[in-house]
C-alpha cells in the first residue's frame, strides 16, 4: 500500500485521471464509476450504497467523482464497482490486481472479499490522507494489492469508504499488475493456448449495431459511444446495418452523433435480414474494412453503461486464449434488476435456460451484494455456453477461424455461435459489471407471436449441428408445447410451428432462400387466426359474459393440477359454443392467461405483454383437431428424419457460415 502527496497528484486531479492507465502505465480493468446525474435511488444502488446513519446523501460530480459528507459510510460492494474476482481468476492471466483510489480529504478505506457462499471476509484497511494534518484540499492516493488466489469458485472484492470530515473520491479503479501481451497464443480445440500461433492484442475495437426501424434508439447508442472520452479513444470503427424504412440518417440528432464519430461511422442500407443478417453484415464488413482485433456486437434497443465497453475489452485482452466476452442483461424497465446472469443450452431437450447456479431478476435496490440473505448464486462463478448478442465481444481471430453467423434471421444465432466457438477452443464468459439495460423477456410475446416460428425452426437447426445421441427429449418438449398452445387457444402459434418443422426438413439449402421470405410468409399465415389479431382494447368488445367458476384460481399441488388438467382437456375436446366468439367470457391480463383458465373457456381476450392491446382467443374444436393432427404428423416425420437432417446440416455448415455465402447475399 502506498500514499502520494498533494504536489505529486495535482496534474492527476486536474485531469480526473480514471482512464485507461494510471500514472505508472498500469492498465485499468474496471473504473470506479458513478451514476449519471439525476438517477433515481434504485439505480444508484448499482454503483454505491450509503449507511442509514449518514447525515446527508453523497453527491457525484461527473461519472468518476463522489463527494461524501462528514460522519458517513459509503460502500462500493455494488454490481458496477465491486470486482468480480472469480471470473478474472478463472479466465485471465492475472493472479493479482491493484485497487487504486485518489481522495481529497481524510477518510478510511476498508477492503473486503466474499466467499462462494456470500460470507464476507475482511482483507485490510488504512487511513487515506494524514489524520494528524487534516485539510479539505489535501489530496492523496491509496493502493491495495489484491491476491486472486482465493477465488477459484466464486467471490468478489470491494471497498468501503468512511469519513469523519467531508471527503471527495476523485478517481478510482482496479488495475492490472502486468501488461497485457501485445500478441498472445491462439486456442487449440481443447481450449489450451497454442503457442505456435500468435494473434494481435492491441486496445482497439470495432463496434457493430444493427437496427430496424428504431432510429431514435440507434442515434442514442451512437451518442453513448462518444459520451465518454476513454471509450471514444478505443473505438476504431462503428458499423451500422440499417434494415428498416425509417432511416437513422433522417433521425433528429443523427448529424451531431455522426459528426462526433467522423469517418469511423459506416452505415449499410440493406433489406430486413433479421438479427443474424445485421450481425453477419457487421462481421463481414469488419473483416473486410478494419483490422481491429475485437468486434463488439450491441443491440440498438438498449441503454449501455459505457464503461462496460472498456471492461469487456480489458477482459478480452487479458484472457488466456481469445474468448467471447459477454455483457449481462439488466432490466430496462426495472433498472436495478439484473435480469439474467448467464445462459446454457440444456443437453436433454436442447432448449436454452438459465445457467446452473445463476440467479434471475435480482433486485440490487432491495438486496445489496453484501446482503447475507441474498441468493448465494450471486457470489458463485457462473459458467455459460454463450452470451446474447445484446452485448458480446468477439475476437477477430475467432471470426476468421470459425466464420460468420448462421443465416437464421433471428433467434439461436448467438447460441449457435457460442457453441461453435467453444468447439474451436474459444469459450464464452458473461461477466458481472459488464452490462447493458434491455427489455426483459417477460415483457414480450415472442414465444407465441411470429417469432415462435424462428424459435422452433432455428432450435432444430442448431440441435442438428450440436446435439448427439437420442433426440427424444427434443420431440417430447415440442409435443408438450403443442398441447399447451392448443389448450391456451394459441392456434396461430401451432400453425407457424408446423411450418417451422416443414422448413427445417427442407434442409440447409433452404436457409438462405428463407432469409428474406420467412417473415412475410409467417405473418401472412397468422393473419387468418383471431389470436394473432391485436384489438386496441377489450372495451371495443361486448362486456364479458362470465366464465365457469374458479377459473382464476391456480391449482396447487399435483392432485389439483391433475384435476384441472383433466377438466381442461375434457372441455377442449367438447363442442365449442360459438356464442362466446361474439361475446367474450372473460378479459385476462397476461399473468392470469394460464392453461388452467384458458382451457375451460370458449372465448376470452388476453392482453398483450406490452399492454397496448388485446387478442380475442376463440376455441374452435374442428380447427384445433386439424392443427393437432397436422402437428403430430409433422413431428412424426421430424423424428424419423432427424438423423438424416443432422448429417445434411453438418455437411453444409462450413458453407452456410462462409464469407462467400454471405457476400452473395449482401452484394445482391
Amino acid at each position: 500500500m502506498e500514499h502520494h502527496g498533494h504536489h505529486e497528484l495535482v496534474d492527476e486531479v486536474e485531469r480526473s485521471v480514471a482512464g485507461l492507465t494510471d500514472p505508472r502505465g498500469r492498465e485499468c480493468l474496471q473504473r470506479i464509476i458513478l451514476p449519471r446525474a439525476g438517477e433515481p435511488l434504485d439505480v444508484r444502488s448499482l454503483y454505491f450504497t450509503e449507511a442509514d446513519t449518514n447525515g446527508r446523501r453523497a453527491h457525484s460530480a461527473g461519472r468518476t467523482r463522489l463527494g461524501i459528507g462528514a460522519d458517513s459510510e459509503v460502500s462500493f460492494a455494488t454490481y458496477f464497482n465491486a470486482f468480480p474476482a472469480a471470473y478474472w481468476r478463472r479466465w485471465t492471466i492475472l493472479d493479482e490486481v491493484v485497487l487504486r483510489l485518489t481522495v481529497r480529504g481524510t477518510g478510511r478505506v476498508d477492503l473486503y472479499r466474499s466467499k462462494i457462499d456470500g460470507s464476507r471476509i475482511a482483507i485490510t484497511g488504512d487511513v487515506v490522507g494524514d489524520p494528524d494534518e487534516p485539510g479539505a484540499d489535501r489530496v492523496s492516493t491509496v493502493e491495495f494489492v489484491c491476491d486472486l488466489g482465493p477465488f477459484e469458485d466464486g467471490g468478489w472484492i470491494w471497498f468501503d469508504l468512511t469519513s469523519d470530515t467531508d471527503v471527495e473520491l476523485l478517481s478510482g479503479g482496479w488495475f492490472a499488475t502486468v501488461d497485457a501481451p501485445a500478441t498472445r497464443p491462439d486456442a487449440a480445440p481443447d481450449g489450451s493456448p497454442d503457442p505456435s500461433v500468435q494473434v494481435p492484442n492491441d486496445r482497439r475495437v470495432t463496434i457493430g449495431i444493427p437496427t430496424f426501424n428504431r432510429p431514435g434508439d440507434a442515434v442514442a447508442a451512437l451518442r453513448a459511444l462518444t459520451s465518454d472520452p476513454e471509450v471514444d479513444a478505443v473505438v476504431d470503427a462503428v458499423l451500422l446495418p440499417d434494415q428498416g424504412d425509417k432511416k437513422v440518417r433522417d433521425e433528429p440528432g443523427y448529424a451531431e452523433a455522426a459528426d462526433d464519430l467522423g469517418d469511423r461511422l459506416q452505415i449499410f442500407d440493406q433489406p430486413n435480414l433479421g438479427g443474424s443478417g445485421g450481425y453477419s453484415r457487421i462481421m463481414y464488413e469488419a473483416r473486410r474494412r478494419t483490422d481491429a482485433p475485437y468486434i463488439l456486437y450491441m443491440d440498438d434497443d438498449i441503454e449501455i453503461e459505457p464503461d462496460s465497453i472498456l471492461r469487456a475489452l480489458a477482459f478480452g485482452r487479458y484472457a488466456r486464449v481469445p474468448m467471447l466476452v459477454g455483457g449481462q442483461m439488466l432490466n430496462l424497465q426495472e433498472r436495478s434488476h439484473l435480469h439474467t446472469m448467464g445462459e446454457v443450452v440444456g443437453p436433454h431437450d436442447f432448449m436454452w435456460t438459465a445457467a446452473p447456479h445463476s440467479d434471475y431478476d435480482y433486485d440490487f435496490s432491495r438486496h445489496p451484494l453484501t446482503d447475507r440473505e441474498n441468493p448465494k448464486e450471486l457470489h458463485r462463478r457462473v459458467d455459460v455456453d454463450y452470451n446474447g448478442w445484446w452485448m458480446c465481444l468477439i475476437p477477430r481471430v475467432v471470426a476468421e477461424k470459425i466464420g460468420q453467423p448462421l443465416p437464421l434471421f433471428i433467434k439461436w444465432d448467438d447460441a449457435e455461435y457460442g457453441l461453435r466457438a467453444r468447439r474451436a477452443g474459444h469459450p464464452t464468459a458473461s461477466i458481472p459489471g459488464v452490462a447493458i439495460w434491455h427489455m426483459a423477456w417477460s415483457d414480450k410475446d415472442d414465444a407465441i407471436d411470429w417469432q415462435a416460428y424462428f424459435h422452433l425452426r432455428n432450435r432444430l437447426v442448431v440441435a442438428s449441428l450440436y446435439h448427439d445421441g437420442d433426440h427424444k427429449g427434443i420431440m417430447q418438449s415440442s409435443l408438450k408445447a403443442l398441447v399447451k398452445h392448443l389448450v391456451c387457444l394459441e392456434y396461430s402459434t401451432v400453425a407457424i410451428q408446423i411450418e417451422a418443422i416443414r422448413d427445417f426438413l427442407r434442409g440447409p439449402e433452404a436457409l438462405y432462400e428463407l432469409l428474406p421470405t420467412a417473415l412475410p410468409k409467417v405473418r401472412g399465415m397468422r393473419a387468418g387466426y383471431p389470436d394473432a389479431v391485436v384489438i386496441p382494447s377489450a372495451v371495443d368488445l361486448p362486456a364479458p359474459s362470465g366464465g365457469p367458476p374458479g377459473i382464476h384460481r391456480e391449482p396447487r399441488g399435483r392432485v389439483r393440477k391433475a384435476v384441472a388438467l383433466a377438466r381442461g382437456l375434457a372441455h377442449t375436446l367438447s363442442k365449442d359454443d360459438k356464442v362466446h366468439h361474439e361475446v367474450p367470457q372473460a378479459n385476462f391480463p397476461p399473468i392470469e392467461a394460464r392453461w388452467y383458465a384458458l382451457s375451460r373457456i370458449d372465448g376470452a381476450t388476453v392482453t398483450t405483454a406490452d399492454g397496448r392491446g388485446v387478442a380475442y382467443r376463440k376455441r374452435d374444436r374442428a380447427q384445433a383437431k386439424d392443427l393437432f393432427a397436422a402437428s403430430v404428423e409433422a413431428h412424426r416425420e421430424l423424428y424419423r428424419r432427424f438423423p438424416e437432417m443432422r448429417r445434411r446440416y453438418r455437411e453444409a455448415h462450413t458453407e452456410l457460415v462462409s464469407k462467400e455465402a454471405w457476400g452473395r447475399v449482401f452484394e445482391s
